[in-house]
């Protein structure tokens, strides 16, 4: 027999000892599933998984009842934990199994103080598109609503937002809320009627509503053994599923509210919607916001406030001799492509990574901008220490910070925006968040160009910025590349944030290279309350010791190219500058010639950020003993009453 005859043979023995053993093997693992799933997982004394029972109140009735039913449910032993909306974490509601939730109704249908930040976690978490709706799929639930019918149509209002909110985030409600009236007379019974029907599904699998639940399947099963139904000790594969990350979630899964256009709350205009829903209206209107068409803003600064009343501006008039009083702070662009954690919004603006929205008028968005914000500024009419001759400067805003808010530089028509602000001879001060490179590039000449810097590496600037985008760390390199190009005033812009990235000195003087700004503001961080997305609190806000002391390291750093310039101590900030650009004969010339930047812009030709520089006074340079105060305002400081303690 020749050699090839035997190569063959033994080739086709070989190929069938291989199927022979797949199918063996197939079968085998095929009997031993079989036999696993006709097996209960844990038959003796299966443990339920805690849960929570949240009562949101405010007169104490809703309280009452989930004591009440935490007695109920600790009888029955079933554990749970009874919880105050304010003293728990709603980022912490993905880790929840089963939650049940008796909630109150207060003013206008609205929830009462203790749980609006719940609310609102809720509320945001429901309406921003990179959530989607698995965020609270592992969660089972349930609402008892204590209301008035009185109310009429906001009755029991909060039970109900509940129940939406938490079915849109992907958690599954077993059974359909509850509503109690405590004009009624029957409260106490309905609510007894809900919590036996509770307890029942947890205890032993009723027909509740047409349907039909145990314990096992509503809340699943902690067991003593390996929770996938076999020993662990097989050798067959294992398939675990992907990690996904939150902020990709809404390119994993179609969105419940992307399905049928139709059903958004925004409006549709050829394929295209409002970028500002009702819901997100009705929200930046409670904070101040004065919306503009579909997607723009404008609102009234407390320090324009303050120097209308001739008691100090802001630091952008210390440093670069704006008139704060004749500032309008406004964004085309609400949206935004980070979620910061220490942004002072709350997060209440939509996000985006892309314009995908109807989009208006340049034209039409100044003109109105304009339009609201004097009307703003005559509200301050009557105002103490609102002098005439300052309001009606006030009237004529000569300034424009397009920082409000969101990312203006989105914006398609950003470049027609700004024209049409210089034609006015309005300045711009414009902030981006380093996650548009091309955009920068194409920009047109603004007065001043922030770029937001706000961490050295990629870890802390993915964890202090959460940026939507994949390779946000490239597109924040080429963005302060891009910076580096252009002939205008440039500034990298650091919000510190202590235990965040305050400890990155030599990662930060790193950057300068890159983009070669013409100024570093450093800043500390402003607390601004509570937010759903940011557990930011007092102990991460800087003293102003501390920020001079990083700006400090920093100028150092650069040895000598930068030197700490000025500082506004109101504001916790500092100026660093370009030392051989703006220090002239000992002289610092950090301010801005206003009416000349205009003359370039009018004039076409090429200019740089020399051709418009002015003399900064002495009361702003670094180091004076007024501390970046306009010596020409009046300062007022608070009294602080301090009580004996008995």
């Amino acid at each position: 027999m020749s050699s090839s005859s035997i190569r063959a043979r033994l080739t086709l023995v070989a190929l069938l000892s291989a199927t022979t053993f797949y199918f063996v093997y197939k079968s085998r693992r095929l009997n031993r599933l079989l036999s696993l799933s006709l097996k209960p997982k844990n038959p003796q004394n299966p443990k339920p998984k805690r849960g929570t029972l949240f009562f949101i109140s405010q007169t104490g009735t809703s309280k009452a009842l989930a004591e009440r039913l935490h007695s109920l449910l600790t009888s029955n032993e079933l554990p749970f934990d009874l919880v105050d909306p304010q003293n728990y974490e709603p980022e912490d509601l993905p880790k929840e199994n089963l939650v049940l939730i008796v909630a109150s109704t207060w003013e206008d249908g609205k929830p009462p103080e203790s749980a609006k930040f719940f609310a609102n976690w809720l509320d945001e978490s429901a309406n921003d598109f990179r959530v989607g709706s698995l965020l609270l799929s592992q969660c089972k639930f349930a609402v008892f609503g204590v209301g008035s019918k009185a109310y009429e149509k906001t009755f029991n209002m909060v039970a109900r937002d509940f129940s939406t909110k938490m079915r849109e985030l992907g958690a599954v409600e077993v059974l359909p809320v509850v509503e109690g009236d405590v004009e009624g007379g029957e409260l106490d019974d309905v609510f007894e009627d809900w919590g036996t029907r509770v307890v029942a599904i947890l205890k032993g699998g009723v027909d509740v509503g047409n349907k039909i639940g145990n314990l096992e399947s509503i809340v699943g099963m902690e067991s003593d053994g390996d929770d996938r139904g076999y020993d662990g000790d097989d050798d067959d594969e294992v398939v675990e599923s992907e990690a996904v990350d939150l902020e990709d979630i809404a390119g994993k899964v179609p969105s419940r509210r992307s399905v049928n256009v139709a059903e958004t709350n925004g409006k549709v205009n050829n394929g295209k919607r409002d970028m500002v829903t009702p819901m997100i209206r009705a929200s930046l209107e409670k904070q101040g916001y004065k919306i503009i068409g579909s997607h723009s803003g404008v609102k009234i600064c407390r320090w324009t406030k303050s120097q209308l009343r001739g008691r100090g501006g802001c630091y952008k008039h210390s440093f670069y001799g704006i008139e704060s009083h004749r500032c309008m702070e406004a964004t085309p662009s609400l949206a935004c492509a980070n979620k910061c954690v220490f942004c002072w919004r709350h997060h209440t603006n939509p996000v985006g990574k892309s314009w995908q929205w109807k989009m208006d008028d340049p034209l039409q968005i100044v003109d109105t901008a304009i339009d609201l914000h004097t009307k703003m500024i005559k509200q301050m009419k009557g105002v103490p220490g609102v002098t005439m001759e300052r309001l009606n400067e006030g009237l004529t805003p000569r300034h424009c910070a397009l920082s409000l808010v969101g990312e203006p530089i989105m914006y398609p028509e950003i470049n027609a925006l700004v024209d049409e602000l210089h034609r006015r001879r309005i300045s711009t001060f414009l902030v981006t968040n380093a996650q548009f490179p091309d955009k920068i590039k194409l920009l047109k000449p603004v007065t001043q160009l922030y770029v937001s810097v706000d961490a050295a590496t990629k870890e802390s600037l993915k964890a202090i910025d959460r940026p939507l985008f994949g390779d946000f760390w490239e597109r924040f390199i080429d963005s302060l590349k891009s910076l580096r190009d252009k002939q205008q005033r440039t500034v990298y812009r650091l919000t510190l944030v202590k235990g965040w990235n305050t400890e990155d000195v030599d990662a930060y003087s790193k950057l300068f290279n890159i983009g070669n700004p013409d100024f570093v503001e450093i800043k500390g961080v402003t607390y601004c309350g509570s937010s759903a997305t940011s557990k930011l609190t007092m102990e991460n806000v800087p003293w102003h010791a501390d920020v001079k002391a990083f700006s400090e390291a920093l100028a150092s750093r650069s040895e000598g190219e930068y030197k700490v310039a000025c500082e506004h101590v109101h504001s916790c900030c500092v100026l660093l500058a370009k030392t051989e650009k703006f220090k002239v004969n000992g002289q610092w010339f950090t301010w801005i010639d206003y009416e000349k930047f205009h003359d370039l812009v009018a004039s076409g030709r090429p200019f740089s950020s020399k051709d418009y520089m002015a003399p900064t006074p002495h009361w702003a340079i670094y180091g004076a003993e007024e501390g970046g105060f306009d010596p020409d305002q009046s300062r007022y400081r608070k009294e602080r009453h301090h009580k004996a303690s008995r």
